[in-house]
């Protein structure tokens, strides 16, 4: 999936992506809405790792989306 599909169906896909990132809240998903930067940034903020790391977590979970 690319990330224009992942924000179509973000419904479906944050389940699973808390299923990978369970120190995110609904809340958190609900406020992201699809937004990739807003994703990676969450994901860095929750983590403590560097927003290369972040990037690359989100981009390898998009592809892992069918």
């Amino acid at each position: 999936m690319n990330w224009d599909q992942v924000k179509g169906n973000w419904a479906q896909v944050k389940g699973k992506a808390q299923q990978q990132w369970g120190k995110l809240t609904n809340d958190d998903l609900d406020i992201i809405e699809g937004r990739r930067e807003e994703f990676v940034g969450k994901v860095q903020e929750r983590y403590g790792i560097a927003k290369e790391e972040a990037e690359k977590q989100v981009d390898d979970f998009c592809k892992k989306c069918n």
